[in-house]
């Protein structure tokens, strides 16, 4: 088995260590040691998993064994901070074995594709990106690194989300659009034009605040 953390213990992070609950009750290959957090005491429990140390800790231990990981935190800047710190982890790529993928999809390293996503033919996704709850992923998109999309998104044929970019509960997103490095769309949001500027949109259609 792979001994297995989660970076970051926040909310986001016990529902990761559930997505992992799921994937060994179908293949067994996960050995959860529990969570690294640079924010809260050492020691706590939580749903059954303790915070076993900080960033330094675990960069020493992952000098003495090999460990395997993924970043639960959602801020891009913040993912590209432990990435570059943690020489040695070996980031894993995470799919709950509900989710629908066609074979012609690609995914890197430290993405995490939770319970029920959907994603179709020829999708290119980067690294470290996170598809949340329940979303679909239509034909042609490509996803660059750090991308966040949270539950109930629904892209169309050939989007394009550009490094970065985040996408809030519920947003729709029309065929061929491009969304810009940095732009965060709200939740519930309709993007029926490309998003060019960085900023937050949110509305129907989406708008930039």
């Amino acid at each position: 088995m792979k001994d297995f953390v989660i970076i970051g213990a926040g909310d986001f992070g016990k529902e990761v260590a559930w997505l992992i609950e799921d994937i060994n009750k179908v293949h067994n290959q996960y050995n959860l040691l529990g969570y690294i957090d640079d924010n809260k005491e050492i020691g706590i429990e939580l749903n059954g998993y303790k915070i076993i140390g900080n960033t330094e800790y675990l960069i020493k231990m992952s000098q003495e064994r090999e460990l395997f990981g993924v970043i639960s935190m959602q801020n891009p800047e913040v993912k590209k901070t432990f990435v570059g710190t943690l020489k040695n982890i070996k980031w894993e790529t995470l799919i709950h074995p509900s989710a629908i993928i066609t074979r012609t999809v690609t995914i890197g390293e430290g993405s995490i594709i939770t319970a029920g996503n959907i994603i179709s033919n020829n999708v290119n996704i980067g690294k470290h990106c996170l598809i949340n709850l329940g979303c679909t992923v239509g034909h042609d998109n490509v996803i660059e690194d750090y991308v966040c999309i949270m539950p109930g998104c629904n892209l169309s044929g050939f989007t394009t989300l550009k490094e970065g970019s985040y996408l809030g509960t519920g947003v729709k997103v029309i065929p061929r659009i491009t969304i810009c490095e940095g732009a965060v769309i709200g939740a519930g949001a309709v993007v029926v034009r490309d998003i060019t500027e960085p900023g937050t949109y949110v509305g129907v259609p989406a708008r930039k605040l």
